[in-house]
């Protein structure tokens, strides 16, 4: 087992080492789906990407694999990066079972640049991911770090107003901003099942100033940003299934539940694209 000074990466990776088990037997996940073809990443993911093929790509914080190998199936030169030995051992796995080429990296997303060298045409990360990160402004230095000239960084995440709510949406729990980590019981994960983890997660919430301003200060150029009124997956309490995924009852269409960019590397410093919708 790793470790390190920083305890936010121990006990998260001890979490995620111990989501990974569960997450494999789970309906949420549906391996043997999986492994019999189905792509994992959801409609919006795959109109955010588009074209994948013959391209180089990097995953960001890629749990045990299946959106990764779903990038494979694609066609892309695919690396995914987790903290997670546990899951990247089982992303090895899976690659080698399907029979499918696939780069696996087991590091702190935030020191990559410590494990891995080269450029890419995409860089992608998506849904639960940056609230496991302290700071952004690393993130979006090695965002632009590992985009070629005229590459593209996808995003999709939850939307920070998500993450401010008490469990049941009735009452403001956590400040918008960064103001410190939320250091919690880890309890039961966001899949089926009732299974208890032990342990504690670190998590902490970042603004979209925040993302934008971690973009944007490394010169990347925002081309479309999008929020949205619902969810593809049903891990929130007290959900209402509407056309494309999950709402929450009785705020349906009144707050949003995830938002999308794309973020551009210049191909030179003079080089400008608006920023539009999806």
């Amino acid at each position: 087992m790793m470790t390190s000074d920083q305890p936010h990466l121990d006990a998260n990776r001890a979490s995620w080492n111990a989501r990974t088990a569960v997450h494999l037997e789970s309906d949420f996940y549906d391996l043997p789906s999986f492994k019999a073809g189905r792509n994992s990443l959801t409609p919006l993911e795959q109109e955010l990407l588009a074209e994948v093929s013959g391209k180089s790509l990097l995953h960001l914080q890629c749990h045990f694999g299946q959106d990764t190998l779903s990038l494979a199936r694609m066609g892309a030169d695919v690396t995914g990066v987790d903290l997670s030995d546990v899951a990247i051992a089982e992303a090895k796995k899976l690659a080698g079972e399907l029979g499918l080429k696939a780069h696996f990296i087991c590091c702190d997303v935030l020191q990559l640049d410590r494990h891995l060298d080269g450029q890419f045409d995409l860089v992608f990360t998506s849904f639960g991911t940056i609230g496991w990160l302290p700071e952004l402004v690393t993130w979006g230095r090695l965002i632009h770090r590992y985009l070629k000239p005229g590459g593209t960084f996808v995003f999709a995440e939850f939307h920070p107003v998500v993450w401010m709510m008490d469990e049941h949406w009735k009452a403001i729990r956590y400040p918008y901003f960064n103001r410190g980590p939320i250091v919690e019981p880890t309890g039961q994960t966001y899949t089926d099942g009732d299974v208890f983890i032990e342990g504690e997660s670190w998590g902490w919430n970042h603004s979209l100033g925040d993302v934008f301003s971690a973009l944007l200060q490394v010169g990347l150029q925002l081309t479309c940003f999008q929020e949205y009124d619902y969810s593809p997956f049903d891990i929130f309490p007290e959900t209402t299934r509407v056309k494309g995924g999950y709402q929450i009852r009785n705020l349906e269409g009144k707050v949003p539940l995830m938002y999308a960019l794309k973020a551009v590397r210049p191909q030179q410093p003079e080089d400008s694209r608006p920023i539009t919708g999806l």
